[in-house]
């Protein structure tokens, strides 16, 4: 083996051990393998600031609903919700039309026919698995039935009132809910399992008269009209949404105290339809076969899934989160829409003297300050941020994109390496790809923004699979934007003797 060879191994082994906090010693133990390799190592001073946001890319699976208070500003947060209702491809749950059953004012029994379907309820339910503040405060809401679907022709930022822009029907239905977090009508015994998930239910029943004047029993009963009209409008989510149930915003009308993370809804519409049901009978001592007609209880579920959009739009007090973000003393990290941390990456200084070495590692840590505000409902610590060059913070998230550890990187708070634990910080462990990619980019820069990565908290979404052999394998499938309500101060980076530093390795052939 040449020794060419033998050094890009060496080199390549080196970016695999880089991650390790204890770097003092690589570069002479590198030497001392291979006198054809040397290396140096190298700290540097990184300058941030608190950058406030008004919205992030409100694409989630979660909507949030309720409004609190923020106990470091004072500041008042309200999350409205909106959803919209997923519907299979072929759909053809609904019973034939001829075996649809509605009773008369008299009670009796008739067959459906167009024209005099009945259904006997509709609801919608939210369900949450989490929730933050005070369970037990009375809120109210109001679910307004939307106008047009907000089809993802188009991005929703979490500062989008669909009221304020015409997707709210206004002779539509407006229901209001009075509702607790902890439902007092569900015994706790049954609260209590680990198999309980807590719902907010909005009954759909009063008369409804749709967009072309014709009126129905309930909500229930246009839908079920508008499938024996046309079976088309089910053929899938699309048609679903744009010919027959748009969706629903659900705006918090009073009340303060709690927010719950709405994790699925649900459109269902109740009926009852007729079958035959075989039973055995005897005819002259002889065992037959006969038929009776039954009536059965049915209801049909829409799910607002992943597959259709959901929304939340988040109401904030922008001079509270400004005040904040100037603070001098520290960075702030809010969600969901709030403040992001700013780094100064320094750029010319790294890569001055050293551009014909190979930059074979870069890493810095954020440390955390912990929370001194005395609250009993504090909020939540970001989990996970992504690092993302400032110019890519608003197409990262359109696009759908995952971080490639080359020009995007994830760090996970309380992360530890090999060697030392760093409980209480975020590490990225190795941006020297960025660096370079950064420094190349200098010339061409029309934003001034070249050396600049922002810090955002982010929600990961993962599947876990299991091959063959029996392992394991996680994959991250989806980074957005968090939308829950989390809150830190990180360290301040200073222009010159900074407490947050990049530590660097050098590499080169002799």
């Amino acid at each position: 083996m040449n020794s060419k060879l033998i050094a890009g191994l060496l080199l390549a082994g080196l970016a695999f051990t880089a991650c390790d906090d204890t770097t003092d010693s690589i570069g002479s133990s590198l030497a001392e393998v291979n006198d054809g390799v040397s290396t140096a190592t190298a700290t540097f001073d990184v300058f941030s600031r608190s950058i406030p946001v008004d919205s992030v890319l409100s694409r989630n699976a979660t909507g949030y609903l309720g409004k609190v208070k923020d106990p470091e500003t004072g500041d008042y947060i309200t999350g409205d919700f909106m959803a919209q209702f997923n519907n299979i491809e072929g759909f053809n749950v609904f019973p034939k039309l001829d075996s649809l059953v509605t009773y008369n004012a008299q009670g009796n029994l008739t067959l459906g026919s167009k024209g005099t379907i009945k259904a006997d309820s509709c609801e919608l339910r939210l369900f949450f698995n989490s929730h933050y503040g005070d369970s037990t405060q009375t809120m109210k809401l109001t679910a307004y039935e939307m106008s047009k679907p907000m089809n993802e022709d188009r991005l929703y930022y979490s500062n989008f009132d669909p009221m304020a822009n015409g997707y709210v029907r206004t002779d539509g239905i407006h229901q209001d809910k009075v509702y607790n977090l902890v439902d007092y009508n569900v015994a706790k015994t049954t609260r209590d399992t680990s198999t309980y998930t807590p719902y907010i239910t909005v009954k759909l029943n009063g008369q409804y008269t749709d967009t072309g004047g014709k009126s129905y029993n309930n909500y229930g009963a246009y839908v079920l009209q508008k499938y024996y009209d046309d079976t088309n409008n089910f053929k899938n989510a699309y048609t679903f949404r744009n010919n027959v149930v748009p969706g629903f915003f659900f705006k918090l009308k009073s009340g303060l105290g709690n927010m719950a993370s709405i994790n699925a809804s649900q459109l269902n519409v109740y009926f009852k339809y007729q079958s035959k049901v075989a039973y055995t009978d005897s005819v002259n001592g002889k065992a037959v076969t006969a038929y009776k007609d039954t009536v059965y209880n049915g209801v049909t579920i829409f799910w607002g899934t992943e597959e259709v959009l959901q929304t939340t739009t988040i109401t904030n007090d922008n001079g509270a989160i400004a005040k904040l973000a100037a603070d001098q003393s520290c960075t702030y990290l809010k969600t969901p829409a709030g403040i992001f941390t700013e780094l100064t990456l320094p750029i010319d200084e790294i890569m001055s003297g050293h551009t014909s070495e190979t930059l074979t590692s870069a890493k810095i840590s954020l440390q955390r300050i912990n929370n001194t505000v005395k609250s009993d409902y504090d909020f939540g610590v970001p989990q996970q941020l992504i690092m993302v060059p400032k110019d890519s913070l608003y197409s990262f998230f359109e696009t759908k994109t995952l971080h490639d550890n080359k020009t995007s990187f994830l760090a996970s708070l309380g992360s530890t390496s090999s060697t030392t634990p760093t409980d209480n910080s975020y590490t990225f462990q190795n941006i020297a790809g960025l660096i370079t990619s950064m420094y190349k980019s200098k010339g061409s820069s029309t934003t001034g923004n070249w050396n600049k990565v922002v810090i955002v908290p982010v929600s990961v979404t993962t599947t876990t699979t299991t091959n063959s052999s029996g392992t394991q394998q996680t994959v991250i499938n989806k980074v957005s934007s968090q939308m829950g309500l989390t809150s830190t101060k990180l360290v301040k980076g200073t222009e010159t003797n900074s407490p947050i530093q990049i530590s660097v390795i050098y590499s080169k052939f002799k």
